[in-house]
């Protein structure tokens, strides 16, 4: 059990010093992913930025996802009897979403250059790793240096998944327990993180970790 993202966030900046010297760039999932993603930011002195991809629910479960979009990708992994309508409202839906978080979130700067980086998906957790996947296929395409997953809790069976997959090249996760309903049940303190937020964290980073180089 963490206590909040911020302790989440300590734990894993904890696991990840080694890569301290690496060319890095840490990319949080927007947006409870982004407090866990500063404060390893900040402990690696490195560049923070988001990953704008977002999980399509399951028609009549919107916390199962049958698959996850970014502006460029769709990725499906549980669409059985759904119907390919449905498919492609909900990615229109998503992805005007994700354009208006794109145009807030890039209001003052442009995306990292994540070419020949080793580049570390942050989340405050995973359920299916759909999400993940995506990222991940994102950022493959611009020829990253390694791709590493780190979040402090998961199912078993998603970080199997995620090992076998060929678009990750590590994953570390603190916590694989085996009656894994939703990543809040970890959590001792929960709550929505605001685009508000999430943009102050990722200017405050980047702010600081300029100065300090």
């Amino acid at each position: 059990m963490f206590k909040n993202r911020i302790d989440a966030g300590t734990q894993l900046a904890d696991n990840l010093v080694r890569f301290k010297n690496h060319d890095i760039v840490v990319l949080a999932i927007p947006r409870g992913g982004l407090p866990l993603g500063a404060i390893v930011a900040e402990t690696l002195q490195t560049p923070l930025d988001v990953a704008l991809s977002k999980k399509i629910g399951h028609p009549y479960n919107k916390e199962y996802a049958i698959g996850a979009v970014s502006l460029e990708n769709v990725i499906l992994s549980d669409a059985m009897g759904v119907t390919k309508g449905y498919i492609k409202e909900e990615t229109q839906r998503i992805r005007q979403k994700l354009k208006e978080r794109h145009d807030q979130y890039y209001q003052n700067r442009i995306p990292q250059k994540l070419k020949n980086k080793t580049v570390i998906i942050i989340d405050d957790g995973i359920a299916t790793g759909n999400t993940i996947l995506v990222t991940a296929t994102l950022a493959r395409q611009q020829k990253p240096e390694k791709i590493v997953v780190a979040v402090p809790v998961a199912p078993i069976s998603t970080i199997r998944t995620l090992k076998d997959s060929t678009l990750v090249d590590e994953v570390i996760c603190l916590k694989t327990p085996r009656n894994f309903r939703a990543v809040g049940q970890f959590y001792e303190d929960f709550p929505q993180v605001s685009d508000e937020e999430a943009i102050r964290l990722l200017e405050q980073v980047n702010n600081t970790n300029v100065r300090n180089h």
